[in-house]
């Protein structure tokens, strides 16, 4: 009841047809398999899961019936161009100094989306421990979350403490934030919403919608789950990331020269590659 249509090849024709696949639920345990059973003809496409009424209409992946649109490749991510959105990557340090892109952000007016695509078992569920750990870790940052459901199914809608703002009387300024996600075949999408998107809600449909036209291109390569997919960026945009981490460091070393030190100069991620036009379309 919850099928989605994937794309199929047909051997003699190479032409693409639609095919619808049944939902079952899986229990517990996951999906029941027989490799001994004989079959006359087996399905190849991936059954259809309960989580996938959630994403009828997006995020989608690969292998599916995708809605034509201008997109840039990032690997494991293909992301809406759409006009007066800006994409930005999101790197950070390792423990060796070397940069490690960890999401992307799309930045429409005072919205701002950051996405990240995880790894994630064949059985659905790995979203519902994702939103337990985020509800600790704004507990424990002070802040408070609740949960709600929203157009992708269940989401958290937080306040998060802002460092160093605090009110004339005293009180601590906090952050409104939404946490999105969504399961899909072997994959979950998760989306951080902060600004206008998360609190007006002619703002909080707008990024719905951007978080709603990525495409998740999983693959076949073995990924421990909840790791990070890899996200790749086109050789022009490596070149702005590598320029913007210079001026960064540059602007750092300014600072300590004329200060001593920086208090900002241990920072371990920053965003670079600030792009609204260049892409490899989907």
């Amino acid at each position: 009841m919850f099928g989605r249509r994937r794309r199929k090849r047909d051997d003699k024709t190479g032409r693409a047809a639609e095919t619808g696949s049944a939902a079952r639920r899986n229990g517990a345990a996951g999906e029941v398999s027989f490799d001994n059973e004989i079959e006359p003809e087996r399905p190849t496409e991936q059954v259809a899961k309960e989580a996938d009424r959630h994403r009828a209409t997006g995020p989608w992946d690969s292998t599916e019936d995708v809605p034509e649109a201008r997109r840039m490749d990032l690997g494991s991510l293909k992301l809406p161009m759409e006009q007066g959105t800006d994409i930005q990557v999101n790197v950070a340090q390792d423990a060796r100094g070397r940069q490690k892109i960890i999401g992307v952000t799309l930045v429409r007016g005072k919205t701002a989306l950051q996405v990240q695509p995880f790894a994630a078992p064949k059985s659905s569920g790995l979203w519902d421990e994702m939103r337990e750990e985020l509800r600790e870790q704004v507990t424990k940052q002070g802040g408070q979350a609740e949960e709600h459901s929203g157009t992708f199914g269940p989401e958290l809608q937080a306040v998060i403490p802002v460092q160093g703002k605090k009110t004339e009387d005293g009180r601590q300024l906090g952050q409104r934030v939404r946490f999105i996600g969504v399961d899909g075949p072997r994959w979950v999408l998760r989306g951080v919403i902060r600004g206008e998107g998360a609190s007006k809600p002619e703002m909080m449909a707008e990024a719905e919608q951007l978080f709603a036209n990525i495409v998740v291109v999983r693959g076949e390569q073995p990924v421990p789950p909840s790791e990070l997919l890899e996200i790749t960026v086109p050789k022009q945009l490596q070149e702005r990331m590598a320029a913007a981490v210079k001026e960064r460091n540059a602007h750092r070393a300014a600072q300590r020269g004329n200060a001593g030190s920086s208090p900002n100069g241990s920072a371990s991620a920053g965003q670079a590659g600030r792009t609204p036009d260049e892409a490899e379309g989907s």
